[in-house]
């Protein structure tokens, strides 16, 4: 090997890379994005280091390079190149997904291409995904080969050229060989596609309009949220308790930013929804699901004819990305096994094409079942998805006396009675299955994958017709085309409409939620609040009669300390006087206990004010907890909302005391009332009285000028204690009621807006649902009619569904149906009933 190979081997393909991630930017590998891919690895001998990141990033290994980091290494002189690339193989399975346009939009700023530039690119791409294939190119080209035929100004010429040459005739010779006809060939086949087409454009367009309604609903309850919010923040700002207002506001933007969160979700999960219908638009999908090492990967490869070993260098499965094969118009998708290792992940992955499908088939092993593999249905029952259950008989017969043994008697492993019969395995599937599905209806089809797959191996070509037909796989054929070419028309319109409302009904159960969890905490909080009223009136009025009590008792001993400084002083100087009085006030501590009485009161009211709030808030707090557990939220949901109201009783304990100072009125001067002595000791005059009648009448003078004064101070002293001790409870009863009305105030309009998104959903829901029963009406009467608003009005009244369970029809007239309504019940898998609306 030279020296420059070995340097070339070295090297990283950046560009390369970038097309291995667009691959799985929807977490969908289909096969033909595989063989592209593989063949522009081969063909360009890609380096064994690239092949190595390739297989890191389809299966999502934690060193994998990212995005981002592989994008900041491709040269600005080929940026625009590999663009083109990018957005080629992005197009070539015919959709190019919300998740491909935010890969390509983060490519895109990282190479500071402009908005225009992309908006070009794109619609180059468009026009090859778009363009319709001539019958020769249809017979001759797999569908990523036309349209990438011819498209130099996209691809490498490398790539381009050996897409040319990828052909069905291999896969349907393997198909062929494993009598694949029976699935995918024949005029009543192809019949059944067209009229699937024609059903799912008609349905498409309606799952459309109900799906864009529910998203506006959506945007627009965050908008109404939004501006009402706001517009509260203001006003409470403008009442002039200032940190109040504040802690208000920022509770409600807290609250604000709680709801647009998971408005936001939601309005990404209804877009992806979208998506998904767009998607499922042009084909009829199957969806492979069951645990890892079920069988599906072998069941996958049965079905397409393609083992799918394209894929890296020849390992089994080096991605974790759900696998897709098309042909015919129809999609086989390979999930990753749920209970995978990393298997949220995986899990996440699988559901991702449930919206998408139009039949779930489930895998599952006779060595294991258990309780636990079937709690995966609930989900498909949740989205109302059609099921069939794919039992994998295991048995080794790489033994070649067990294949002999099996040969001579195949039916032998599938009889249903008698000791290790499939019956005990199905009746625990029944048992499971209707546990999490709600109903039994599926067909539990029984197969032995292994039989199958060495039917198509060279070492047992003799007896491949023998193996394959032993497999029982037949059946199991037998039941994908009763659903295609039997129920197909049904099933399309099960999954563009039926499963439809689950993307609408989702969002508004959690708006239903989420409106009775803002009506009850804005009534509870209302009556909290005329509660807390009352208890702080109550309050500040025990305070404020304690508070004057005390100013009499204090006043009170000093109207006591009269007649005793009077006897002392009647005949002393003013000022010796003054200071006299002035010492006997510090003495019963006069202005210290009027101080401190005033500092009690307030510090009391605060006190029974924080122990009031606080019970409130207590209260509160159970209820918050109640509401969660009424509603049964999701964990995340818990934090964002419970959490969200239970800072409304934490809050109000907090809202009082801080926010007025306590309240100290100012206290006369000493010297104000002590300034009678001297007026008083100069009325006593008179050379006839004895000093005996001086004493007496100086004392009395004393004595009544003091209690006067006394009388007038502690008038002025208990007016303006009521006038002072009235404002600071008004205070902190305003700051409550600021508190209180703007909260309620801020959850009602949350409520009324919660409604108005609830009236809008209900309706378009409504009207999905009306879609749905008009398509199932027509499929009982074996009939076709273009689905139209007029034609819904004329034949349905009324739906009424419990989404995933049961749908109740009433039609304007008596109808005679040619199917029973067991038979329609049986196939949608929903108990279904109808009755002309003059018949209730």
């Amino acid at each position: 090997m030279s020296d420059q190979t070995v340097l070339a081997t070295k090297q990283l393909d950046y560009g390369f890379l970038l097309l291995t991630h667009i691959v799985c930017a929807d977490q969908q590998i289909h096969s033909e994005e595989a063989k592209a891919l593989q063949e522009l690895a081969n063909n360009s001998k890609m380096g064994e280091r690239t092949i190595e990141e390739m297989e890191k990033i389809l299966a999502q290994a934690e060193d994998f390079l990212s995005v981002e980091d592989v994008a900041r290494k491709v040269p600005p002189g080929k940026q625009s190149e590999a663009m083109r690339q990018i957005l080629a193989l992005a197009y070539l399975d015919g959709f190019f997904s919300p998740l491909e346009r935010e890969m390509v939009d983060q490519i895109a700023e990282i190479w500071s291409f402009s908005q225009g530039e992309i908006e070009r690119l794109i619609e180059q791409a468009e026009s090859f995904g778009t363009a319709k294939a001539t019958p020769q190119e249809q017979s001759a080209l797999s569908f990523g080969a036309r349209i990438l035929k011819g498209a130099d100004s996209l691809l490498s010429r490398v790539l381009v050229d050996n897409l040319t040459k990828i052909a069905p005739e291999n896969v349907g010779r393997q198909i062929k060989q494993l009598r694949q006809e029976i699935l995918l060939s024949g005029p009543e086949y192809d019949a059944a596609i067209q009229e699937c087409a024609a059903i799912a454009t008609e349905d498409y367009k309606f799952a459309e309009l109900g799906l864009t309604g529910t998203r506006e609903a959506l945007y627009n309850l965050g908008k109404g949220i939004e501006e009402q919010l706001t517009a509260i923040q203001r006003q409470a700002l403008g009442k002039g308790q200032a940190k109040t207002a504040a802690e208000v506001a920022k509770q409600l933007e807290d609250t604000k930013k709680a709801l647009t969160v998971k408005i936001i979700k939601e309005i990404e999960s209804v877009r992806q929804s979208l998506a998904a219908k767009q998607r499922a638009l042009n084909h009829f999908s199957i969806a492979f699901m069951g645990k890892t090492k079920a069988g599906k990967s072998t069941l996958h490869a049965i079905i397409t004819g393609d083992g799918w070993d394209g894929i890296g260098v020849g390992k089994q499965r080096t991605t974790r990305f759900n696998r897709v094969y098309e042909w015919k118009n129809i999609r086989i998708i390979d999930t990753p096994g749920i209970g995978a290792p990393g298997g949220k992940t995986d899990e996440e992955i699988a559901e991702s094409v449930i919206e998408e499908s139009d039949v779930i088939c489930y895998v599952v092993t006779n060595d294991s079942i258990q309780d636990t593999e079937f709690k995966f249905l609930q989900l498909l029952k949740e989205k109302a998805k059609p099921l069939i259950i794919l039992l994998n008989i295991k048995n080794n017969l790489r033994d070649s006396r067990r294949l002999e043994h099996f040969l001579a008697n195949p039916e032998k492993l599938f009889v249903m009675d008698g000791q290790n019969s499939l019956g005990g395995h199905i009746e625990r599937i029944h048992r499971y299955a209707k546990q999490h599905y709600a109903n039994d209806y599926f067909d539990i089809i029984p197969v032995m994958l292994l039989a199958a797959q060495m039917s198509c191996e060279p070492e047992h070509e003799e007896i491949k017709d023998k193996l394959f037909q032993a497999s029982q796989m037949h059946k199991f054929l037998d039941s994908i085309r009763l659903s295609l070419v039997e129920y197909g028309k049904i099933r399309r319109t099960q999954t563009l409409l039926g499963s439809t409302v689950g993307a609408i009904d989702e969002p508004n159960q959690w708006v239903t939620e989420q409106g009775h969890i803002y009506q009850k905490f804005a009534d509870t909080l209302k009556d909290k609040y005329k509660t807390i009223r009352k208890d702080i009136q109550k309050a500040a009025i025990n305070n404020q009669q304690s508070l004057l009590q005390q100013i009499q008792a204090i006043f009170q001993d000093a109207f006591n300390s009269i007649p005793s400084f009077a006897e002392e002083y009647w005949d002393a100087s003013e000022s010796r006087a003054n200071q006299g009085w002035e010492q006997k006030l510090k003495t019963i501590r006069f202005e210290q206990r009027l101080r401190i009485a005033y500092e009690e009161s307030s510090q009391n009211f605060n006190k029974e004010i924080g122990e009031i709030l606080e019970e409130v808030g207590n209260e509160l707090q159970i209820v918050a907890r109640l509401i969660n557990n009424n509603f049964k939220f999701q964990e995340q949901d818990t934090d964002l909302f419970l959490r969200d109201l239970m800072k409304i009783g934490g809050n109000i304990l907090v809202i009082a005391a801080p926010l007025v100072a306590l309240f100290i009125p100012a206290i006369a001067p000493v010297a104000a009332v002590v300034g009678i002595i001297g007026f008083a000791l100069n009325q006593i005059s008179g050379w006839t009285k004895s000093k005996e009648q001086k004493r007496r009448e100086a004392v009395q003078k004393i004595s009544n000028s003091l209690s006067n004064q006394l009388i007038d101070h502690q008038q002025n002293i208990i007016q303006q204690s009521k006038n002072d001790f009235n404002k600071y409870t008004d205070a902190v009863s305003n700051s409550i009621n600021i508190y209180f009305e703007e909260m309620i105030k801020g959850l009602e309009i949350i409520y009324k807006e919660l409604e108005i998104a609830k009236s809008r959903l209900n309706d378009k829901s409504n009207y999905i649902n009306r879609a749905y029963a008009k398509r199932i009406i027509d499929w009982g009467l074996g009939k076709y009619e273009p689905l139209t608003d007029e034609v819904i009005i004329k034949t349905i009244a009324k739906v009424e569904r419990d989404f995933g369970s049961s749908m109740k029809i009433h039609t304007k007239s008596k109808l005679r149906l040619t199917k029973s309504l067991r038979d329609i019940t049986r196939i949608l898998q929903e108990d279904i009933s109808i009755q002309a609306s003059n018949e209730i």
